[in-house]
C-alpha cells in the first residue's frame, strides 16, 4: 500500500466516524479499522493536514498568563528540524527514546519527530525519580534521553551509554536541544514504516504489582486512537482541553492522537497546584469546547463553584478510573452537559464508551467502543457473554487499537491473550441493552460474610456524603466476618476528622447501603497514589491487613 492509499484508508475510517458522530449503532456498524502495511502517522497524517494549515494545533497558556500558540504549519516544520538534528546526533530507526518533558512545545515536536525517524518513544513523567528512571534505562534499552534542564541531575544516579539531550540547559553536560532550530525544515524519511514497528514503550503505573512494559505500534496508538476520538466527540476546529500528567498514556491518547486525529486544537493550561477558579477562567477566555479530566480533578472541581463558567464545552469526559454518579449529577446541574465515562488502559485505546448521542444510563461505562468486540468472560467457567464477568476482547476480531504484548515478558502476555481473549483484569455486568457497567478490580472486589463486594460501589455512596472528598474502600480483617469494607476518607474543606464526622459518615453507610455492604471501619487519611493519580489501594490493603493506621480510624460498633 502506498502512503497516498494509506492515507485515505486511515481518513476514510475517520470520517465514518465524524459522519455517525451521534449515531452509534450506524458508527459500530460502519466502521472497520484501516489495516495498512506501512504507516508512519507523523508523516502520512499529521503532515498532510499540516501542509499549508494556519489553525492552531497547540496552545499553550502558563500559569503567569503568557501564551505559546503553533500552527499545524509550524508543527510539522518544527518537528522536520528536530528529526533532521535528532538523526545527526546519531538517532536510528529502532533506538529507544526517553523523552520525559513536561507540558512545553518540545514534547509534541519530539514526539512528532521521533515517529518521522522511526525510533521508539519511552514516554515518562517529569515526577520520576532516579530508581525509576534507572529502570527505564535498563529494561527499555534506552540509547538517548531527553529531558529538562531541571531534571537532568536525575541521571547523575542512572548508569548507561546514552545520548543526553536537555531542553533550556547550556548545552555544555548536555547536549542542548535548541540547536534544532538551525536545521533544515525539509526532512526525507530514510525508509518505509511498517504498521507492526514498534512506536513506544510504556511503563504501566504499577498500581498493584511492578510496572509492565507495554509494547505499541506505528498503527495500534495512532490509528487505535480513533475509537478515543469517537468517544470524545471531538471534531475538527474543536479546542480540546485534557488534563494529564506527560508520560503516561491517556496523555498520548488525548493530548495527541485523538485531537490531531480530528483536526482539533490541543489546549493546555499549565500550572503547580491546581485551581478549579483559573482554569475555569482560561476555558472560558479560550472557548474551550471539549474537556477531558481525572475523576480526581471532577472532584475537586465540583468543591468549587462550577457556574463561573458560563460557557461550558460542550462535551465532557472522564477516564482514568470510574466516575461516581453523584459528580456526573453536580456538573450537569451546573452546566447543562453529562459527564461521560470510558473504559480502556495504557494497553489499549478507549474500549467501552459512552459516545456522543447514546443514551446514558446511571453508573454505566457505556457500549463498546466501534472496532472493538467486548466480552465478559466468567471467571469461574471461562465461557463468554456472561452477564458478570471479566471485561475481554474478542481476538477474533482482533482491534488495530490493542498492544503488540508486553515487552520482554512472553509469560504474561501469553497469560492476558490465553483462550483468545484479551483479558483486562476488570470486572463487569452487562445489561439486556448491552450497556456494560463496572464491578471492579477482580483483585479489588472481596468477600464479607460470603457476599461480594464491590469497592467502587461503596466509594460511589460515600461520596454522595457533602463531607466526603475522596475515598477507597479495601477489606479489613474481621474474625466473624472474614472481612468487612473499611474506608479511606479525604474530608472536603470545613470537615474535621472526628468522632462526630465518622458517626455522620456510618450512619449515611447503613441508610442507603445494604447491610452486608455497609463501611464498618472508617479512617481518615490522605491516599497514596501513583505518580499518575491512580489511587494506590494494594497499598492501602497492606496498611490495613498490618493493622497500621496513618490517621484517625474509627469502627462502627464503638461508635453504637
Amino acid at each position: 500500500m502506498t502512503a497516498t492509499s494509506a492515507t485515505e484508508e486511515f481518513r476514510a475510517a475517520r470520517d465514518v466516524l465524524l459522519r455517525h458522530r451521534e449515531d452509534y449503532a450506524a458508527a459500530y456498524e460502519g466502521f472497520a479499522w484501516p489495516r495498512p502495511g506501512r504507516f508512519n502517522w507523523a508523516l502520512e497524517w499529521f503532515d498532510v493536514i499540516a501542509g499549508g494549515n494556519d489553525r492552531t494545533a497547540l496552545h499553550i497558556v502558563e500559569e503567569d498568563g503568557s501564551e505559546t500558540k503553533m500552527s499545524f504549519a509550524e508543527m510539522s516544520a518544527r518537528s522536520n528540524r528536530v528529526a533532521n538534528w535528532l538523526r545527526a546526533q546519531g538517532v536510528r530507526a529502532g533506538d529507544r527514546i526517553i523523552v520525559m518533558l513536561g507540558n512545553q512545545t518540545e514534547l509534541w515536536e519530539t514526539m512528532l519527530a521521533a515517529m518521522k525517524l522511526r525510533a521508539v518513544v519511552i514516554p515518562a513523567t517529569p515526577l520520576l525519580g532516579p530508581a525509576d528512571l534507572r529502570d527505564r534505562v535498563e529494561r527499555g534499552r534506552a540509547r538517548h534521553v531527553i529531558a529538562r534542564a531541571e531534571d537532568t541531575a536525575k541521571f547523575d544516579e542512572v548508569p548507561g551509554d546514552y545520548t543526553r539531550i536537555a531542553v533550556g540547559g547550556d548545552g555544555v553536560t548536555w547536549l542542548g536541544y535548541e540547536l534544532s532550530a538551525h536545521e533544515p525544515d525539509v526532512f526525507e524519511p530514510d525508509g518505509a514504516t511498517l504498521a507492526h514497528d514498534t512506536l513506544m514503550l510504556y511503563f504501566t503505573s504499577g498500581t498493584t504489582a511492578r510496572p509492565k512494559l507495554v509494547e505499541h505500534t506505528h498503527t495500534s496508538y495512532p490509528v487505535g486512537h480513533l475509537a478515543t476520538m469517537y468517544w470524545i466527540g471531538l471534531t475538527p476546529g474543536d479546542v480540546h482541553l485534557n488534563i494529564s500528567s506527560p508520560g503516561w498514556a491517556k496523555h498520548a491518547w488525548s493530548n495527541l492522537f485523538a485531537p490531531w486525529n480530528a483536526e482539533a486544537t490541543v489546549f493546555i493550561h499549565n500550572y503547580t497546584r491546581f485551581d478549579a477558579a483559573r482554569l475555569m477562567t482560561e476555558m472560558e477566555r479560550h472557548g474551550v469546547t471539549s474537556f477531558c479530566a481525572p475523576p480526581t480533578v471532577w472532584r475537586m472541581l465540583i468543591q468549587s463553584d462550577l457556574s463561573r463558567l458560563t460557557t461550558p464545552p460542550r462535551e465532557v469526559v472522564a477516564a482514568g478510573e470510574p466516575l461516581n454518579p453523584e459528580v456526573i449529577e453536580a456538573v450537569r446541574r451546573a452546566w447543562g452537559v453529562t459527564i461521560r465515562d470510558g473504559f480502556g488502559q495504557t494497553e489499549t485505546a478507549v474500549q467501552v464508551s459512552n459516545s456522543p448521542g447514546q443514551r446514558l444510563k446511571e453508573g454505566s461505562m457505556g457500549r463498546p467502543s466501534p472496532g472493538y468486540a467486548v466480552t465478559l468472560v466468567d471467571p469461574v467457567t471461562g465461557a463468554p457473554d456472561a452477564e458478570e464477568g471479566e471485561i475481554c476482547l474478542d481476538l477474533s476480531v482482533h482491534p488495530v487499537g490493542l498492544m503488540t504484548g508486553y515487552h520482554g515478558d512472553p509469560e504474561k502476555t501469553a497469560e492476558v491473550m490465553a483462550g483468545g481473549y484479551y483479558r483486562t483484569g476488570d470486572i463487569g455486568s452487562r445489561d439486556e441493552d448491552g450497556y456494560v457497567h463496572y464491578v471492579g478490580r477482580s483483585d479489588d472486589v472481596f468477600k464479607s460474610s460470603d457476599y461480594k463486594v464491590s469497592p467502587f460501589e461503596l466509594e460511589s455512596a460515600l461520596l454522595e456524603h457533602e463531607a466526603v472528598a475522596e475515598a477507597a474502600v479495601v477489606p479489613a480483617p474481621d474474625p466473624l466476618r472474614l472481612a468487612v469494607p473499611k474506608a479511606y476518607v479525604v474530608l472536603a474543606d470545613g470537615f474535621k476528622p472526628d468522632e462526630e464526622t465518622a458517626r455522620a459518615l456510618f450512619a449515611h453507610s447503613r441508610a442507603v447501603l445494604a447491610p452486608y455492604k455497609r463501611v464498618r471501619r472508617i479512617e481518615f487519611a490522605e491516599l497514596p497514589k501513583t505518580v499518575s493519580g491512580k489511587i494506590r489501594r494494594v497499598e492501602l490493603r497492606r496498611l490495613t491487613a498490618e493493622g497500621a493506621s496513618t490517621g484517625p480510624e474509627f469502627a462502627e460498633g464503638d461508635l453504637a
